[in-house]
């Protein structure tokens, strides 16, 4: 029996799009309230928490102090951090890990205490782990409560089509209203209304050719957010990850830096050792150094790769320190003990993003954005290690709260419009969005990746808006799919990217231009507002 329009429209109080640390934690803390609806585009446990191998960092330490935590942090992200976010942040970190830990999440100990590392930025062990596994840690524990509140609806298998705001529905304000979402298993759009919606999508990694990133880290909360008219900034800082193993079968699969820290060595493919010809740490380096000089050697000599050799060591030695690694590389054929590892930088985090104040509101009345969907001022430059997952479960209580604060003066609104695709049709020219999605994803890593240039810029600009004019006539006459509208999402964000870099007239932290070598007199954010463009 066919759905009607009634049976595709849902009602919640609070919609949650996205199910990383970020929006499960804001599901919980609102539960208590109403109705919470948990919108993930896979499976619940398939985003970047849970994938997340260091931890997090949070004050916890008598020889540790706030005023450190903020330092580091501030000359991390290379003079653009706000300081006020910084702060507010780092203030709020060991509530947030209290939070975790009430909530079930086991972190390592050594003696009856909790075990704190310390990571690249960081002049104190304040990175609270859970071994080498800390996201999934925390998403495991957060999915359990999540699954076992009665008041938290978790929609697997949906992604979001866009935001439903007032303006488009011809009403006087702008607010948020809810979503069109896809049922990817039903292949139908739905509707959600919702009094309150919270974007949790995480960043946009996959805008690029190779990414240590899952499959949807597609940017979508930050092209709808821009749709709606929200306002963005400092997009063009993309961390990127020095070693990913280059292969075509092994997706998002990281080398580790401890490989590098025990040994191993950089090579041409013709066995020629080259980071000494660059820098005196070697391969010791720091990892913006590390990715910039592999990118440099893969683009002035056309390389598909470089290669990580440890296969001087012992082979007992490789496989006890490194046996994930060890095992991981022999299904495709490579054993770590005799041959080099195939490798090439990988976008790793998205360190702009939707801009919001320190209650997570975004420009849109009645919308909110958490985690590395959003642009908070934390990590300005350059993301200060593990202070990412920090960020979201601190910004995910203060949109919980400003949420409750303005729960009794907001209503539900009227019913909304179902979703109208009586002028589409099935499409049957798939290989279109194929071709379209690498020709994206490559132009992307040539001309707007670890280093760029102003005509590399123009380049990929002009490719882009031939690709929208392409993706935007496919997405009017067409039923949408999962693949269409990643598409869709990924060619605004990359369009995004492009033009904060091309406001940049610097090289400052994550954005590296020839042609701009020095820092700006002042240390400014790329702003790009949907009124301007």
């Amino acid at each position: 029996m066919s759905k009607t329009h009634q049976d595709l429209i849902h009602s919640t109080d609070v919609l949650v799009i996205g199910s990383g640390a970020a929006g499960l934690s804001v599901a919980l803390r609102l539960a208590h309230k109403g109705k919470v609806t948990v919108l993930s585009k896979a499976e619940v446990t398939e985003g970047s928490t849970f994938y997340a191998q260091g931890g997090i960092a949070a004050v916890l330490d008598e020889s540790d102090s706030i005023d450190s935590h903020v330092e580091d942090t501030l000359i991390a992200g290379a003079g653009l951090c706000h300081e006020d976010a910084v702060r507010f942040t780092v203030e709020h970190s060991r509530e947030a890990i209290e939070w975790l830990i009430e909530r079930g999440v086991a972190f390592s100990k050594e003696d009856e205490h909790y075990h704190l590392t310390r990571e690249g930025g960081h002049s104190k062990r304040r990175i609270i782990h859970s071994d080498d596994a800390t996201g999934k840690a925390v998403s495991t524990t957060l999915v359990a409560a999540v699954q076992a509140e009665p008041n938290i609806n978790i929609l697997e298998n949906y992604i979001a089509v866009d935001l439903i705001t007032g303006d488009k529905l011809g009403l006087p304000d702008k607010r948020c209203h809810g979503a069109y979402v896809l049922n990817l298993k039903e292949d139908r759009v739905e509707t959600i209304q919702a009094r309150f919606v919270v974007l949790a999508t995480g960043g946009a990694s996959k805008v690029y050719l190779y990414t240590s990133n899952p499959d949807v880290a597609s940017g979508d909360g930050i092209a709808m957010a821009w749709r709606a008219g929200c306002s963005v900034a400092n997009l063009e800082f993309n961390q990127f990850h020095p070693t990913c193993l280059y292969h075509p079968q092994a997706r998002s699969f990281l080398i580790t830096e401890a490989l590098r820290g025990e040994g191993a060595i950089l090579r041409r493919p013709n066995g020629e050792r080259f980071m000494p010809e660059y820098d005196e740490r070697a391969e010791l380096a720091p990892r913006d150094v590390v990715a910039r000089t592999i990118d440099h050697e893969v683009k002035k000599y056309g390389f598909e790769c470089v290669y990580l050799d440890i296969a001087h060591k012992e082979p007992e030695f490789i496989k006890s320190h490194f046996p994930t690694i060890h095992k991981r590389c022999l299904e495709f054929g490579i054993d770590i003990t005799m041959d080099p590892i195939p490798v090439v930088p990988a976008a790793h985090y998205t360190c702009g993003g939707v801009r919001v104040d320190t209650n997570s509101r975004t420009d849109i009345e009645g919308l909110y954005a958490v985690g590395e969907v959003a642009f908070t001022g934390l990590h300005g430059a350059n993301r200060m290690a593990s202070n990412s997952l920090l960020e979201c479960l601190v910004y995910a209580q203060s949109a919980a709260q400003d949420i409750e604060d303005s729960w009794d003066n907001t209503n539900i609104p009227a019913k909304l419009p179902p979703w109208d695709e009586s002028q589409v049709t099935d499409s049957d020219e798939e290989i279109v969005l194929t071709h379209n999605w690498h020709e994206l994803r490559q132009l992307m890593w040539d001309y707007v990746g670890i280093v760029r240039t102003d005509k590399r810029l123009q380049r990929a600009l002009r490719r882009i808006e031939l690709l929208q004019q392409e993706i935007h006539e496919y997405y009017s006459n067409f039923k949408v799919s999962n693949d269409l509208i990643e598409l869709r999402n990924l060619v605004l964000v990359a369009e995004l990217i492009v033009k904060c870099a091309m406001q940049r007239k610097e090289s400052r932290g994550l954005h590296s231009t020839l042609d701009y070598p020095q820092l700006a007199d002042k240390a400014v954010d790329s702003v790009l507002t949907p009124t301007d463009s």
